[in-house]
């Protein structure tokens, strides 16, 4: 029993030392809580205590310096992309508009630009087209009729056709000896570009060099063509001929090659030779005669006479610079005039073949007879001479003869060179109006 009490005791005393432990504990709590309320409300006071104690509040503000320092640099990133940009269009502008100014003010020589010459052909067209758009309106087609004799049928009325370029505003026209018949067409009309036909009279032809002019009266403005300069040919320039081949189904027909060949001659029959042509590659066919035949800047350099029949790509024509003389006579004048040296003469080589007598001159011309009055007898020559050369233009024919005349007019002086006696002499003469 006493035991059994102990226990009781024991367990009582440990009971109240745990109560007691649990007081001590809720004690503690309820201080540390005062405490930290004692605290707060010191915190809470301390800003009505004084005001400075403000400022340390202020701490989320310290960020705004960041936001302005972040502002300022994308604003100068921008700044940078833009001078890139300006910098790179104004070097572009001065890549492409630099060399246009400074070739301007003469600082910096142009290129060449040759081949849009004079014609100036764009970059969808080719230099035929261009040519063609520049010479086909002074290009027109001319009609003869002449009265044949023929053997078997008596007379008949035959029809022509060729082709002949304007020279003049006024209605010249620039064409074959052989187109007009040598003169002999009784009717002779003219076809103009717009497609009008106009009756047309012959002014002056010359069968030796196949030139002739005539003239046409139309209230149709007229389109004169541009002449070139024919001495101043190559072998290899471009060609371009424009013509009526085959009749009036083919008119303005154009085809083009090459300058073949220069000082050319053939023979047209009955002792009749042309000399100094110009041969082309440029089809040149029937109807063709009289047309201009071109250059690549559209001027007319000659005047298509003829083809060999027995060859292909064989055609020819006259230097424009042979009938440049007598046309621009009729420009200036309105008329031509012929000038003569009134001789009558023979080529060397005919003369010695018909007589068996040998010259001491190569070439020449054999003077025959001398007309009196005429230049020639006021010059002193002779019958028994051979003019080898006028001016300064050598003689080996009466082709030659007759061409190297027309480049004279009335009024004008020259040297004839000769040989007498097989003596090389030299006369001044001036031929008479």
């Amino acid at each position: 029993m006493d035991e059994f009490k102990r226990e009781e005791e024991r367990e009582t005393e440990e009971t109240e030392k745990i109560e007691e432990m649990k007081e001590e504990r809720a004690e503690e709590r309820t201080e540390e809580s005062d405490s930290e309320q004692y605290q707060t409300e010191e915190i809470a006071r301390e800003p009505e205590a004084s005001e400075p104690l403000e400022k340390p509040a202020e701490t989320k503000p310290i960020e705004q310096p960041r936001k302005k320092a972040s502002g300022l640099g994308r604003l100068f990133l921008l700044l940078i992309l833009a001078a890139l940009v300006g910098s790179s269009i104004t070097f572009a502008l001065i890549y492409q508009y630099l060399p246009e100014i400074m070739t301007h003010r003469g600082l910096l020589e142009s290129p060449d630009t040759r081949q849009s010459v004079v014609i100036e052909p764009s970059d969808d067209i080719s230099v035929y087209t261009a040519v063609a758009q520049k010479a086909m309106p002074s290009v027109v087609g001319i009609t003869t009729v002449q009265v044949q004799q023929d053997r078997f049928f008596g007379t008949r009325r035959s029809e022509g056709l060729g082709t002949g370029v304007i020279v003049d505003e006024r209605g010249y026209i620039l064409t074959n000896s052989h187109v007009i018949g040598d003169g002999r067409a009784e009717q002779l009309a003219v076809i103009l570009h717009d497609g009008s036909q106009e009756p047309a009279e012959v002014l002056w032809y010359e069968q030796s060099m196949d030139l002739a002019v005539i003239k046409v009266e139309s209230e149709t403005n007229l389109q004169p063509a541009e002449l070139g300069d024919s001495d101043q040919l190559e072998v290899g320039e471009i060609a371009v001929a424009i013509g009526n081949p085959l009749g009036l189904n083919f008119e303005r027909t154009l085809t083009q090659g090459v300058i073949s060949g220069l000082n050319r001659s053939i023979q047209l029959g009955q002792g009749i030779a042309i000399d100094n042509l110009i041969q082309t590659d440029a089809s040149i066919n029937p109807g063709n005669s009289g047309g201009p035949l071109l250059n690549a800047q559209g001027q007319v350099i000659g005047i298509n006479t003829a083809k060999v029949q027995t060859g292909e790509g064989l055609g020819f024509a006259i230097p424009i610079n042979t009938s440049k003389p007598i046309v621009d006579q009729f420009i200036e004048r309105g008329e031509f005039s012929r000038v003569y040296l009134g001789i009558r003469g023979y080529n060397v080589s005919d003369f010695e073949g018909a007589t068996g007598i040998t010259l001491s001159a190569e070439s020449g011309v054999y003077i025959v007879e001398v007309v009196a009055g005429s230049v020639a007898e006021k010059a002193d020559l002779r019958p028994g001479d051979v003019i080898v050369a006028i001016g300064e233009e050598e003689i080996e024919t009466m082709g030659d003869l007759i061409r190297a005349l027309y480049k004279y007019r009335p009024g004008c002086e020259t040297t004839v060179k000769y040989i007498r006696n097989e003596q090389e002499q030299r006369t001044d003469i001036i031929f008479l109006d």
